[in-house]
């Protein structure tokens, strides 16, 4: 349920569609339930609680500025009348993320169910800001008189 109509805000701004499709599609599932922590001022870690699934049964891809995480359940032959209680959830899944400019993944590992993605933003060398020197231009003395035109009628 969208509690927020953008349409006013659609036709008075200019670029900012990008934005407002994120704050469309800010609902998100809660399963599987996930971290996301500030280790750094550009590293980052996403934590996913994924018991019962191997490594090979999930999937990272980062596409752009998107980062999808699935994972599927290999079919295994269970007889249904075997679980008392069947409480570790076996759909498959998938979320994803929203990343920021230059974030990029540098690492992936699954521990005890938990699936744990490091980011790192890697700004480029030429959008990083850079310190520009002001340089200055020979002055004439000061008790060397100047008349308003001579610098006019010398470049000429």
């Amino acid at each position: 349920m969208r509690t927020f109509d953008f349409t006013p805000l659609y036709r008075s701004t200019v670029g900012f569609d990008r934005l407002f499709d994120m704050l469309d599609s800010g609902i998100r599932s809660d399963w599987p339930p996930y971290d996301i922590e500030k280790l750094g001022d550009d590293q980052y870690r996403i934590s996913m609680a994924v018991a019962g699934f191997a490594a090979d049964e999930i999937e990272l891809t980062q596409q752009g500025n998107g980062l999808l995480v699935s994972g599927a359940k290999t079919q295994t032959e269970d007889r249904a009348d075997a679980f008392l209680h069947r409480g570790i959830a076996n759909r498959s899944f998938k979320q994803s993320f929203s990343l920021a400019d230059h974030v990029k993944v540098t690492d992936a590992s699954l521990e005890n169910g938990l699936l744990s993605i490091s980011l790192t933003r890697e700004v480029p060398e030429q959008l990083k800001p850079r310190r520009i020197a002001i340089g200055t231009t020979e002055a004439k003395p000061a008790g060397e008189p100047r008349q308003i035109g001579q610098d006019l009628k010398s470049a000429a």
